[in-house]
């Protein structure tokens, strides 16, 4: 049960959270309720929405839609005023992943469909957000959070699809806090690993595929972490709560936080990931 607390860091603030009935979306939805702000929720999925709503009740707006869509998450933002009255926080966070598929993977036929599909969540998705939140986030000088993930810096984060649509979310981040800047602070949170029902593309046969029953199976630790304990989605939401509070993070824009369990200071594990290119391609193995 979630209480109203009247001294937490979002007190009186309203947030928009796309992709927020599972996972992370909807960690960040509970954190952000919790510490006193009211929150719209914008996703695909029916079904989970009303299970929000009936466990958050007054406390937030939900709204089934598409990412892709401008109409769509303009009228989420519409919902939200309508309930709140105003809008101060927008969390991009709906995405998809491609299950770390190598390029060497991804059959001719299908590259084409998956990459529009990916970058139209991934990236697609987050400029219509912006688009959408743009106008209401300068009447509240309010703030803009995107989600990336370690992939937008290192590589191994996901496939050559994943990784290219994540750095080319860290530089929307930088073009919009230098576009919004002085009056809406734009940042993001970089998060690594996090079992969820995160799913894939469907032009790749993935949608109904889950991290957690997958890539996460039966797993509690991770070899290549330094903090080695796989996280849970609650683990990153003090990292958006943080860059939501304008009296903790107003020098803050164009900032990306790296909650990632060390992934970027881990030790050398394998420097070659295209060793058996050659047999794969029917060639015979090159001599060491």
């Amino acid at each position: 049960m979630i209480e109203d607390n009247p001294n937490g860091w979002l007190r009186d603030r309203v947030a928009l959270v796309t992709g927020g009935a599972s996972g992370l979306g909807a960690a960040i939805v509970r954190r952000f309720v919790s510490e006193g702000a009211r929150v719209g929720v914008f996703d695909k999925s029916p079904e989970p929405l009303a299970a929000l709503s009936h466990e958050l009740g007054e406390r937030i707006v939900t709204c089934a839609g598409d990412v892709r869509e401008l109409a769509d998450q303009r009228g989420a933002v519409a919902a939200v005023e309508h309930a709140f009255g105003r809008l101060d926080v927008m969390v991009a966070n709906a995405g998809i992943w491609d299950y770390n598929t190598p390029l060497v993977d991804l059959a001719d036929e299908r590259i084409a469909s998956a990459f529009d599909e990916l970058f139209a969540v991934n990236v697609k998705g987050y400029l219509l957000s912006a688009k959408a939140t743009q106008e209401a986030l300068v009447r509240s000088g309010g703030t803009m959070i995107f989600t990336i993930s370690n992939a937008g810096f290192h590589a191994d984060g996901g496939g050559p699809l994943y990784t290219a649509s994540k750095h080319a979310v860290v530089g929307l981040v930088k073009q919009l806090a230098y576009e919004c800047a002085p009056h809406v602070r734009v940042n993001a949170v970089a998060p690594g690993a996090i079992p969820t029902d995160l799913r894939g593309p469907q032009a790749l046969g993935m949608e109904e595929q889950s991290i957690t029953n997958t890539f996460f199976k039966g797993r509690r630790r991770s070899a290549v972490l330094p903090l080695s304990d796989l996280p849970s989605p609650e683990d990153y939401t003090g990292a958006y709560v943080l860059l939501a509070s304008h009296e903790n993070a107003s020098m803050a824009t164009g900032a990306i936080l790296n909650f990632d369990g060390g992934f970027a200071v881990r030790g050398v594990r394998q420097a070659r990931a295209g060793d058996d290119l050659p047999e794969r391609f029917g060639h015979p193995p090159k001599s060491p």
